[in-house]
Formats: C-alpha cells, sequence, structure tokens
C-alpha cells in the first residue's frame, strides 16, 4: 500500500479518544478546551477503584460533553451479580451506550468470566442498552498468549458481538513502532475485518515513566524498536511525545486501511496530552 497524500495526516487525529482513571475526573472541566464535545473517554477498571468512582468518573465525562466510555475487565469481575449491578448503575447515568471489555490482569479470574468474550457471550451487555462495543488489539503480539489463539480471539469477540447487533471497534495496545502497527492493520483488513481501528498512542510522559510501562504490559522496547519512537536507551531524561509515531502513521495510512483512529494512553498525565492535541491540532 502506498502512502497517501494529504488526507491521513488529518485522519489519524480526528475523532481520537482517551483514557482516564476515576481520579482523573475531577480534571475533565479543564478539558473542554482541548477536546471537542463528544470526543470518547474510556474509564478504566482499576482494582484499588470501587464502582461508584467508576460511575461518577463516566458521569462526569457526560456532564463535561464528553463520550464515556467504561471498561468492563471480565476477569475481575466476581459474579453475575456484580456485572448487573455495574452494567444497572451505568444505565442509571446514561453510560451505558458504549463499552469497551477486556480480559484484565488477574491469572485467574475472579469469577466466571475467563475473558472478554465469554463477558460478550453472557448477552447481558444488550440486555442493559449497550449498543457499541470495543475490544482490544495487539499488533506487536501478547506476551502469554500465541499469535493464532489473538487471531481466533479477535474474530470470535467480533462474531459474537454482531450476532448480538452491536456495533465494534478494535483499541490497540500502545507501541513504539508506527511501522508494525500498519502491517497488523493491512493483516485485519486481509481477514475480512472492516471494524473501525484506533491506534494506542502514549501521551507525552517521561521517559523513564514511559519504559516502565512497556515492561508491564509487555510491549517491544528495544533500542532499535525505541529509537523510532524518539527514544535513546541510553539516555533516560526528559519525556517522550508521539510526533514521530503519528507522523509514521500519517505517511503510511491511506483508505485502504479503513477508518483507522488513535486513542490515548495517558499514564496520569492528562494535562501533558491534552496540550499535546491541542498543539497538533494547530499544525494540521
Amino acid at each position: 500500500m502506498t502512502a497517501a497524500s494529504g488526507i491521513a495526516g488529518s485522519v489519524v487525529i480526528a475523532d481520537h479518544s482517551f483514557e482516564i482513571t476515576g481520579k482523573d475526573a475531577a480534571a475533565l472541566g479543564d478539558m473542554t478546551a482541548h477536546f471537542a464535545p463528544g470526543t470518547a473517554v474510556n474509564v478504566t477498571y482499576l482494582a484499588s477503584e470501587s464502582l461508584l468512582a467508576r460511575v461518577e468518573a463516566c458521569q462526569a465525562a457526560q456532564e463535561h460533553g464528553f463520550r464515556p466510555v467504561p471498561h468492563l475487565a471480565a476477569r475481575r469481575i466476581a459474579d453475575e451479580v456484580e456485572l448487573r449491578q455495574f452494567l444497572s448503575a451505568l444505565r442509571d447515568v446514561g453510560a451505558n451506550d458504549e463499552v469497551f471489555v477486556i480480559g484484565g490482569d488477574p491469572a485467574e479470574p475472579h469469577g466466571p468470566y475467563d475473558d472478554a468474550l465469554a463477558l460478550i457471550r453472557t448477552g447481558l451487555l444488550q440486555e442493559y442498552g449497550v449498543r457499541r462495543v470495543g475490544i482490544t488489539g495487539y499488533p506487536e503480539g501478547h506476551p502469554h498468549i500465541d499469535d493464532s489463539a489473538l487471531w481466533d480471539a479477535l474474530e470470535h469477540k467480533i462474531a459474537a458481538a454482531t450476532e448480538q447487533s452491536m456495533q465494534v471497534s478494535v483499541t490497540t495496545q500502545f507501541g513504539f513502532d508506527a511501522e508494525a502497527v500498519i502491517r497488523w492493520i493491512e493483516l485485519v483488513r486481509r481477514r475480512g475485518i472492516i471494524v473501525p481501528i484506533r491506534v494506542g498512542v502514549p501521551g507525552p510522559v517521561s521517559i523513564r515513566r514511559l519504559l516502565g510501562y512497556a515492561r508491564r504490559f509487555g510491549v517491544k522496547s528495544s533500542a532499535g524498536i525505541v529509537s523510532k519512537y524518539g527514544i535513546s536507551l541510553t539516555r533516560l531524561v526528559g519525556s517522550a511525545g508521539p510526533d514521530r509515531f503519528i507522523d509514521a502513521l500519517a505517511r503510511h495510512l491511506t483508505v485502504e486501511h479503513g477508518r483507522v483512529l488513535v486513542h490515548f494512553y495517558t499514564f496520569g498525565d492528562l494535562a501533558a496530552t491534552a496540550a499535546w492535541v491541542s498543539a497538533r491540532k494547530e499544525r494540521i
């Protein structure tokens, strides 16, 4: 596929989304100057935060004109009662239109849901009014799951949600190699998967912190890979932004790649991501 002229730079930044935790909710009022009304705000499912904190974060996102997308971590949910309780609370505040379903960190599930697919197959999302479901993609693979299993899971989750008349999108794990992401998107499309893809991108954050998250999530971070992103492993001072990564996506994306957008992982520094997005928009 050849690089598009003109369109990709604006497309890749258009309709972006970003991620917060419950404690970030208080800062959302300051974000309205940087993010457009209707911007999707993913609310993570942290073990250290209560159901109430997650719901209140979704409510805050709505109150400031954003579109809340609460996460559901399958292996962290103890039973159907807990799942229904969360979905009911989301519906009560009008934050049940779209959810993002992940497996979650625990090696052993806390309840009956082994993975995101099991949760989708319950039919409870549709029962509580969910119309759109986000699922995870892994352009550079997963440290504990082989590639064939990842492809099977992706296809089965899309099929299960589609059978329940829910729209599906895929948000990828973050990485440092835009070319690897492009190759993965091309493989997705060759498999006949046409759902929108949001490419996970780290917001500006300290280099040490960013590499720490990479180790935690099994993201490839060899010297050669991170150098493409603008990081030197011999000089771990300062911060790193996604400029090179976004520019590389813009150079390679074409209409043949389908609908491809960006999702920002803010890693606790929402203000830095917001400032970067505002500055980037001014360049387009």
